[in-house]
């Protein structure tokens, strides 16, 4: 079988560099994604030093959508599968009341990914295989007071991972949807997490892997944040609302 491509969206986060190791040391070729491509090669070269697999380097600003195409129509080859590790925290003291900020993060975890997911879709599509992956949050299964703006986002990048998941289906095309709950990454350096809910970027890499060769749609890097989400969910909303979570 020839070796097959991975698209990583994101790679030169934290969790995007910790995917790219796992996959390049099982043999994948790989295309990185990135709105800096110094950082990118700094990651490439990395990767290529660790496992000896090469990656092509490809601008993407997330917020572009309108050259999503034409960063489409520019890689060496249409990947095998892609993933999409695109996300900012964002400042929710901040977004309150800038409404550009509130934007920057709603677009960065929302729109900008769905949209470019969606066009690599409806190439996977035409092809009729492929596998997407998208990375989004446990933020998104309910409103908190402390990170709305984020978890929204969220919401909605789950939510449409799920109906793009049941679009593609019947051209037997995977879509896969990674939660990771807390992650130590330069991203949350500055927040205090619980250990035993906070994953590493190679935990998340893990399970990135292990959904692509198995049959689960919805992976959760800690499996406790299945357990604990689904108490989440079942709190009513007035008690929910005394939390202040």
């Amino acid at each position: 079988m020839a070796p097959q491509t991975l698209l990583l969206i994101g790679a030169t986060s934290d969790i995007g560099r910790a995917i790219a190791l796992r996959f390049a040391a099982a043999g994948w070729r790989l295309q990185f994604a990135a709105r800096d491509l110094d950082e990118a090669a700094r990651t490439a070269d990395d990767v290529a030093a660790r496992t000896g697999a090469a990656a092509t380097l490809h601008r993407l600003d997330i917020l572009e959508d309108d050259a999503f195409p034409a960063f489409l129509d520019g890689l060496p080859a249409l990947p095998d599968a892609a993933v999409c590790v695109v996300g900012l925290l964002g400042d929710q003291a901040r977004g309150e009341i800038d409404p550009a900020h509130a934007r920057l993060v709603l677009r960065s975890n929302f729109e900008g990914p769905a949209l470019l997911l969606g066009a690599i879709a409806t190439r996977f599509s035409a092809r009729g295989t492929g596998a997407i992956i998208g990375v989004s949050s446990v933020a998104g299964e309910r409103g908190r007071g402390s990170n709305y703006l984020y978890g929204a986002a969220k919401a909605g990048f789950t939510a449409f991972l799920s109906g793009l998941r049941n679009r593609l289906a019947p051209r037997g095309i995977r879509v896969i949807t990674v939660k990771p709950g807390f992650v130590r990454t330069r991203m949350t350096a500055h927040l205090k997490l619980p250990p035993l809910l906070t994953a590493t970027p190679d935990d998340v890499a893990k399970a990135v892997a292990a959904a692509m060769a198995g049959r689960r749609d919805v992976v959760y890097a800690r499996p406790v944040w299945r357990l604990v989400m689904t108490l989440v969910r079942l709190l009513p909303e007035p008690l929910f609302k005394r939390l202040k979570l």
